[in-house]
C-alpha cells in the first residue's frame, strides 16, 4: 500500500493475501509474505524494502518457495515493471502467478502477452487519473474556497479552528478545517522585515540583525514541525523565502512548492515550480495579511545598493540578468576603473589556487551591455537603462556573455514567453 496515513494495514494486507490464496488453492501453500507500506509503485523493485527482500530470497539456492503469486497486479507494476521482475524470477527457475491469468505467466501465449500489456497500461492509467482529480481539485479549494491544504503554516502564522469540514463523512469523523491567523510572538518581526526590506536595507543586514537580536528562526520558533532542522540562527535564504511568500499577503497559496517525482533520481524531491503559472492563488483574501499587495509586489526582485567606504553607493543596473555562457553562473557585480560592471571567476576564489585549466575570467563593462540593448531594443531604451532593466524582467530575458557574441535568451529557470513585436526571434535574439 502506497499510503499509511490513509490506509489500514491488516485490511489492505488480508484482502490481498485473500486473492492470493484463492489464486494457488489446491496447487500450492503461501510459506512467506512480503508487503510494503508507505512506497509508491512507481519504484522500481528494488527500490522498495520488501520486494528488494524478496527478490535477493529468490536469488537464495535454499529459499522455500518455487513460485511467487501477487495479489493484485496495480498493486504491485506500473508500467513496464512486470517484466523485468518476470524475467529476473525466471532465471531463478521461479513461477510467476496473477489472478487475473489464474495460472503461472507465460508470456510465449499471446494471451498472456495481451493481458500484460493491458494490466500494464491500467496500471499507469489509474495513477495519472488518480493523480490529476486529486491536483485539479486542491487546485479549486485552494483558489476558489481559499482552504488551507495542510503543511506548516508560514513564519508568523498558527493554525486556527475554521469549523467543520465541509464533507460530511470528514466532518462524522470529526474532522476539522483549519485556517492561517497571525501570530502574536513571530508575526511583528514578519512585518518588520518587510518595513526594513522596502526602506532599501540589504537581506543580509536583516538576517543579521534578527540574530544579534536574539529573535527565534522558523526552525526554533516552531521546533514541532520542524524537527529535521538542525541550525538555530538566521540566514539569508530564509529571510529571501519570507520575502517572496505571497501568503503574507493575506491569500491563499497552493502549489507553490511541488514534488518532482518523475524521475528516479528525484523520487518525491520538493522542487520550486519554474514559474507562478503553476500556483493555485486564492482569488480573495482569506487570512489576516501581514504586508499590503503593494509593498509585496514593490519589493520582489529589489536589490540593496551598498555604499562604498567613501560614503559613496555603487548601483548596478543589470545586476542578476547577465549570466556565463562558459560555466552558466551569474556575473558578479564589479566596480573597474570607476564603472560599473561584471565578472565571472567560474567559481574560482581567493582562498585556494587557481586550477591551470580553467577558463580565463569574463569582463564585461555595464555600458557597452546598455548600449548594446539600446540598440536591440530601441522601443525600451533610455538614458539610465531603467527601462530596458525592466523590459528584460518582465519578459524573463537574460543576457549570456563568454563566448564569441552576446546573447539575450530566455531563462532557464522562468517560462519561455512567445515571441512579440520587439523579440521577433522569441527565446533567442542575437545582440
Amino acid at each position: 500500500m502506497s499510503t499509511v496515513e490513509f490506509q489500514d494495514r491488516t485490511t489492505s494486507l488480508g484482502w490481498q493475501r485473500e486473492v492470493a490464496e484463492e489464486t494457488i488453492r489446491g496447487r500450492g501453500v503461501i510459506v512467506a509474505e512480503y508487503f510494503d507500506e508507505g512506497h509508491s509503485r512507481r519504484l522500481p523493485w528494488r527500490e522498495r524494502p520488501a520486494a528488494a527482500q524478496l527478490m535477493a530470497a529468490a536469488e537464495h539456492p535454499n529459499r522455500s518457495f518455487d513460485a511467487v503469486v501477487i495479489g493484485e497486479y496495480e498493486r504491485a507494476f506500473y508500467g513496464d515493471q512486470f517484466n523485468a521482475v518476470l524475467t529476473a524470477l525466471q532465471e531463478q527457475g521461479i513461477r510467476l502467478w496473477l489472478p487475473e491469468a489464474a495460472s503461472p505467466v507465460n508470456l510465449d501465449d499471446p494471451v498472456h502477452r495481451a493481458l500484460m500489456l493491458l494490466l500494464g497500461s491500467q496500471s499507469r492509467r489509474e495513477v495519472l487519473r488518480a493523480r490529476h482529480r486529486v491536483l485539479a481539485a486542491m487546485g479549486v479549494q485552494a483558489r476558489v474556497q481559499g482552504r488551507f491544504l495542510g503543511g506548516r503554516p508560514p513564519y508568523g502564522y498558527r493554525l486556527a479552528d475554521a469549523g467543520p469540514h465541509p464533507n460530511r463523512a470528514h466532518a462524522s469523523w470529526g474532522r476539522r478545517l483549519h485556517r492561517l491567523e497571525p501570530d502574536p510572538a513571530t508575526a511583528p518581526w514578519v512585518r518588520w522585515i518587510f518595513q526594513q526590506r522596502a526602506t532599501g536595507r540589504s537581506v543580509a543586514s536583516i538576517a543579521r540583525e534578527l540574530n544579534d537580536r536574539g529573535i527565534p528562526c522558523p526552525s526554533s520558533a516552531d521546533r514541532g514541525r520542524n524537527r529535521h532542522r538542525t541550525k538555530h540562527e538566521w540566514i539569508v535564504r530564509t529571510v529571501v523565502g519570507i520575502l517572496e511568500n505571497p501568503r503574507y499577503t493575506g491569500r491563499q497559496v497552493w502549489n507553490r512548492h511541488g514534488a518532482r517525482t518523475t524521475g528516479p533520481a528525484h523520487h518525491g524531491v520538493p522542487t520550486r515550480p519554474s514559474a507562478a503559472r503553476g500556483w493555485a492563488k486564492s482569488d480573495k483574501v482569506t487570512h489576516p495579511a501581514l504586508v499590503d499587495e503593494a509593498t509585496f509586489l514593490e519589493i520582489q526582485g529589489m536589490r540593496a545598493a551598498r555604499p562604498t567606504q567613501h560614503g559613496h553607493t555603487r548601483t548596478y543596473v543589470l545586476a542578476g540578468l547577465v549570466q556565463c555562457q562558459l560555466c552558466g553562473r551569474r556575473l558578479d557585480s564589479h566596480w573597474v576603473n570607476g564603472r560599473p560592471g561584471y565578472r565571472c571567476r567560474h567559481g574560482h576564489t581567493s582562498a585556494r589556487n587557481r586550477p591551470p585549466e580553467l577558463a580565463k575570467n569574463v569582463y564585461v563593462r555595464e555600458d557597452h551591455l546598455l548600449d548594446d540593448l539600446r540598440a536591440q531594443f530601441p522601443k525600451a531604451g533610455d538614458d539610465e537603462g531603467s527601462a530596458i532593466v525592466d523590459y528584460l524582467r518582465t519578459n524573463d530575458l537574460t543576457i549570456i556573455c563568454g563566448g564569441p557574441t552576446r546573447v539575450v535568451k530566455a531563462c532557464s529557470s522562468l517560462r519561455v514567453r512567445p515571441a512579440t513585436d520587439e523579440t521577433t526571434e522569441g527565446q533567442l535574439l542575437l545582440l
